[in-house]
């Protein structure tokens, strides 16, 4: 009888302790802009790389500066539709594209603050790019399709294109009471689109490699260096713990990733209840990370941005990652509190500064 009530009272505290719910504690907590809506647009990688920058800017001058996401992707359209008439349409094109497109733009381009290119014209207050997206498409395939018969300079066509959906270019402009050029303006915030590199973790190739990643939103061949899936956990709780934020390009299609409940995690028994009670999540190897991804069950589905760190009641360790959605779910927001495991499964790769990495895998890479 004895024994009996004491194994009825161990079951009810292992029930109790699996049915929690979520107690996080803030372990680091970076400065970063305040959460904003991409609105209707594919144009995730591009807020979330601004953002990133814009924490970049106040982690090296102190200044918070609101980065245009708009001036960044009118000029990656450009880029992205010489790739795919050249390419003769056997290439992405579409909204999407990758956070080393915003390091290209600003390399090329510079960058401008918002308030001088927003991208919204006749009274907008929302970005909506379907009419903008379908007339580029018509422009580059109706050139395609039979290019001697094409009336007009296809180029021009799309420079026209995206004037009308998000205004002309900006060439010189005022902020703070003085007059820049976009090229200025970046030499202003010091960033050096040199500094920044893309990480990921995969076994088809050799690690502490780069290579082309081959995923359909990375039209612009941007290369990738490779580290094992504990040295990319390392690389990013190492820059976390040292000040340096992170953009990070993941899947989000999991049923356990909800911007209603603010949370992203990899329950073992796949059920959206863990949503609400603390669950055991799956142990990920580099085996299952790397057959999700072949399967197509991860797909670089949203970019975001990781700007702190956090542990529940058990000691779990999640990421406080900034998304683009607006302010909404359960805390108002914005934010998603992702789960290592989530991380370590779904994440396609992260952007950081080259000094936030650990010396050890920086010399590893050759990365200088």
């Amino acid at each position: 009888m004895k024994n009996n009530l004491l194994l009825s009272l161990f079951t009810l505290t292992c029930l109790f302790s699996f049915s929690q719910s979520y107690e996080f504690e803030t372990t680091i907590d970076l400065e970063t802009t305040d959460v904003i809506s991409q609105g209707n647009t594919g144009t995730c990688w591009s807020f979330s790389t601004s953002s990133f920058l814009e924490s970049e800017i106040t982690r090296l001058t102190g200044k918070y500066i609101d980065l245009s996401e708009m001036y960044t992707v009118k000029h990656t359209y450009v880029d992205k539709a010489w790739n795919y008439v050249m390419r003769q349409g056997k290439a992405q094109f579409s909204q999407g594209g990758l956070g080393h497109d915003v390091i290209n733009s600003m390399s090329q381009y510079g960058l401008v603050p918002n308030n001088v290119y927003t991208g919204l014209s006749n009274d907008e207050i929302k970005h909506n790019h379907s009419k903008l997206a379908d007339s580029l498409k018509t422009v580059v395939t109706t050139y395609l399709d039979d290019t001697k018969a094409y009336p007009s300079n296809w180029k021009q066509d799309v420079e026209h294109t995206l004037d009308f959906y998000l205004g002309k270019d900006i060439k010189t402009f005022t902020y703070d009471g003085k007059t820049y050029t976009p090229q200025s303006f970046l030499e202003m915030t010091t960033l050096n689109p040199k500094d920044y590199i893309s990480i990921t973790s995969f076994t088809h190739k050799p690690y502490y490699s780069n290579f082309v990643l081959n995923i359909p939103d990375n039209f612009s061949n941007g290369d990738f260096y490779n580290v094992t899936l504990d040295d990319l956990v390392a690389v990013t709780n190492h820059a976390l713990q040292n000040g340096f934020s992170i953009e990070l390009d993941c899947d989000v299609s999991e049923k356990t990733f909800s911007s209603q409940h603010g949370l992203a995690i990899i329950p073992a028994n796949d059920t959206v209840d863990a949503l609400i009670t603390v669950s055991e999540e799956k142990d990920i190897t580099p085996e299952y990370r790397q057959q999700e991804f072949e399967n197509f069950n991860t797909t670089d589905d949203h970019l975001m941005h990781i700007t702190g760190m956090l542990k529940d009641q058990n000691g779990t360790t999640y990421y406080k990652v900034k998304n683009s959605w607006g302010k909404k779910g359960v805390r108002k927001d914005g934010y998603i509190y992702m789960s290592e495991a989530y991380f370590k499964l779904k994440t396609i790769s992260i952007l950081i500064h080259k000094d936030a990495m650990p010396n050890a895998i920086k010399t590893k890479l050759l990365v200088h």
